[in-house]
C-alpha cells in the first residue's frame, strides 16, 4: 500500500500505481518493516550486500551487483570520518536506491523504466535495469557531462537529451510516464529508492558497533541520501538497535538552495550559481517538506556552498587521496562552516558522506 503523508490518500501498490498523489505530494509505503528482535545481531551476512538488512527492506533481492558496505575511513585533516559512497558499481550512492527500485520493478513485472537525472541516478537505474533485463529510458540535460552520458548509453538504455533547465528534464520524463511509456523509477519520487538509501544509516551503525555519530553531513539536492539516512536512523532507533538520531547537515549549491532559503529566510544561499556542484542543482526538490522535517526533527541544518569553496575543497580532497566528484566537496566545505557557526562543536563525532567518484569525467 502507498500513502500520502500530506492528505492521507492511499493507493494500492502495483505496476499501474500513480507515481505521486492526486494532491501532488510524494507517496511512501504505508508500512515500515522492522526486525522482530530489539537487539542488533551479532553477525550480518555482508555477502548479501544491502539485504544483510532484509528485515528493514521488505523487497525481494531480485537485482544486485554486490553493492553496499562502503568503507568508513578516518579523515584527520577534517576531524571527521568519511563514508566512501563513491565506491559502488556505478560510482555513486545512487546504487543503493537503484538496487531496491529495480528489484521492486522486477517484483511487479515491469518491462520498461523511466528516470530523469543529471548523471549518477540515470547511470545507476540504467545499469541495474540492464542487469535485470529491463528496458530503460533516461532523460538527461543536454549539457550533462559527456563521460556520464557515454556510460549510460553503454548500458543499452535509450538516452533522451532535453534542452533547458533541470526542471525541464523532469517535466519531459513525467510527460512520457503519463503517456504510459514506462514505470517511473525516479530517485526523487519512487519510495523504493529511499528504502535503498536508508541502508547508508544501517551500515554506518553496524560498522560502528551500533553507535551513531553526533552529526552526518551530505550534499543536498533532492535529498535522496539525507532523507534516506534520516529514515534509516529513525528505523534503527524504533527497532531498539540504537538510541539516537544524528544531527543531519546538508550542503547545497549556491543558486540552487531552496532548503537553505526556507530554513534561514529568503535568499540566504550566498551568491551566484555554483555550477561546479552539478549533482545538486535542484531548485524544487520533490520531497522538500520531508527534507525540512528531517532536518528540524534531527536538530540539523542546511547551508549553501559557492563554487570557489567547492573547487578548493575538491582539490584538497584529491591531495588527501579522495578522488571524488566536485559535488562531494560541498559537504566537506560545509563542515568547516558548520564548525565556524558552532553547529558542530569541538569534539563532535562527525561522519561525512563522499557521494560520487571523480572518474566519470
Amino acid at each position: 500500500m502507498l500513502t500520502c503523508g500530506d492528505c492521507g490518500r492511499e493507493y494500492t501498490d502495483g505496476p499501474d500505481a500513480p507515481w505521486r498523489c492526486d494532491c501532488g505530494h510524494a507517496l511512501d509505503y504505508a508500512n515500515r518493516p522492522l526486525p522482530d528482535s530489539n537487539d542488533p545481531p551479532d553477525h550480518l551476512d555482508r555477502d548479501r550486500g544491502l539485504w544483510a538488512f532484509d528485515p528493514f527492506l521488505d523487497t525481494e533481492r531480485a537485482v544486485t551487483l554486490g553493492e553496499g558496505w562502503t568503507p568508513v575511513v578516518d579523515a584527520p585533516a577534517w576531524d571527521a570520518a568519511f563514508k566512501l559512497e563513491s565506491i559502488f558499481p556505478t560510482g555513486s550512492f545512487k546504487d543503493r536506491g537503484a538496487a531496491l527500485t529495480v528489484s521492486r520493478a522486477a517484483e511487479l513485472g515491469v518491462d520498461r523504466v523511466l528516470e530523469d537525472s543529471s548523471g549518477n541516478a540515470g547511470l545507476a537505474i540504467a545499469t541495474y535495469a540492464a542487469r535485470a533485463g529491463i528496458d530503460a529510458e533516461i532523460y538527461v540535460p543536454a549539457d550533462a557531462k559527456p563521460g556520464k552520458l557515454r556510460a549510460i548509453e553503454r548500458t543499452g538504455a535509450d538516452v533522451v537529451r532535453v534542452e533547458g533547465s533541470r526542471g525541464d528534464v523532469t517535466d519531459a520524463c513525467i510527460e512520457a510516464v503519463e503517456r504510459g511509456e514506462g514505470w517511473y523509477a525516479s530517485h526523487a519520487w519512487n519510495p523504493a529508492f529511499f528504502r535503498g538509501t536508508a541502508t547508508v544509516a544501517l551500515e554506518l551503525a553496524a560498522q560502528r558497533d551500533w553507535q551513531v555519530p553526533d552529526a552526518f553531513v551530505t550534499p543536498l539536492g533532492h535529498g535522496t541520501l539525507l532523507l534516506g539516512a534520516y529514515r534509516g536512523f529513525r528505523a534503527l532507533e524504533a527497532a531498539g538497535w540504537t538510541d539516537s538520531v544524528p544531527k543531519l547537515l546538508g550542503a547545497q549549491a549556491t543558486g540552487a538552495a531552496p532548503i537553505t532559503d526556507e530554513l534561514h529566510g529568503g535568499a540566504a544561499d550566498g551568491g551566484e550559481s555554483n555550477t561546479a556542484a552539478d549533482g545538486i542543482q535542484i531548485r524544487e526538490p520533490a520531497r522538500g517538506d520531508q527534507i525540512l522535517a528531517a532536518l528540524r526533527e534531527s536538530g540539523g541544518d542546511a547551508l549553501a556552498v559557492g563554487a570557489e569553496a567547492t573547487e578548493a575543497e575538491h582539490d584538497r580532497l584529491a591531495r588527501a587521496g579522495f578522488h571524488v566528484e566536485p559535488t562531494c566537496a560541498t559537504a566537506t566545505a560545509a563542515l568547516a562552516e558548520y564548525r565556524e557557526r558552532g553547529v558542530v562543536a569541538p569534539g563532535d563525532d562527525v561522519v561525512v558522506a563522499l557521494t560520487g567518484t571523480g572518474l566519470k569525467g
